[in-house]
């Protein structure tokens, strides 16, 4: 029965946005597929949220692919720059941070293309959000737009015209706090979750980084507890 549903391939980082569009996927019935990555990041808790939560969804495979993007740096998430902290919704606003880690999404969108080709996949979920975003420019709808018109120009099955590539952006309108409540209402275990960009050496968020503070607030707006575990 199960092998004969769509198969999707979720982009699965281990944070609230990544966890709330898996549940989305699995709701709207898709056989899904999480894919994650090593990247270099400042370190593994992320990851070691990733696998609780694919565990918990009880997914088809959960890929964790390694790529090394210190090697290129320009980010406080993979180079040795401070990550913010105590900033204002305005200030994450206004400029593009330093935690944004160039071209990311284009690097794990192509990755999530090539998987979907190989199991015979023609969606693909992604949790970008174009509103609670810290400023990133690949959380954009223009920018999914530009990928998925590329996607089907660069694959074996968009050329000879089986069907069309769908990436699935199910949160890209809504605030944090929405995507919060969308998840609670499908059941997800936030506590499963971690957003932080700087934890501490036991896992634990720092909150005050743009990240927490975002999570913080989005958890306040929607009336419920953060069941995050913080160091302050």
């Amino acid at each position: 029965m199960t092998d004969r549903k769509k198969k999707a391939v979720v982009l699965l980082s281990g944070g609230i946005d990544s966890t709330t569009t898996l549940a989305i996927a699995q709701k709207m019935g898709f056989t899904t597929y999480a894919l994650s990555f090593r990247y270099g990041q400042r370190h593994e808790v992320e990851l070691e949220a990733a696998l609780r939560i694919a565990q918990h969804f009880n997914i088809a495979e959960h890929l964790i692919l390694d790529i090394d993007l210190r090697l290129i740096g320009g980010s406080a998430l993979t180079g040795n720059i401070d990550v913010p902290k105590s900033r204002s919704v305005e200030q994450m606003g206004k400029d593009i941070p330093v935690t944004y880690v160039p071209a990311r999404n284009t690097i794990f969108l192509s990755y999530a293309l090539a998987w979907a080709e190989v199991i015979g996949s023609f969606d693909i979920f992604i949790g970008v959000n174009a509103l609670d975003y810290s400023g990133y420019p690949d959380c954009r709808k223009e920018y999914i737009a530009a990928y998925e018109k590329m996607a089907n120009l660069a694959t074996k099955a968009g050329v000879e015209g089986h069907q069309k590539l769908t990436i699935h952006t199910p949160l890209i309108e809504m605030s944090k706090a929405d995507i919060i409540r969308k998840g609670i209402e499908l059941g997800v275990d936030y506590s499963l979750t971690h957003s932080c960009y700087d934890p501490s050496a036991a896992g634990l968020a720092c909150g005050e980084c743009d990240s927490c503070l975002l999570r913080l607030k989005g958890f306040r707006d929607a009336g419920v507890s953060d069941p995050g575990r913080y160091k302050v």
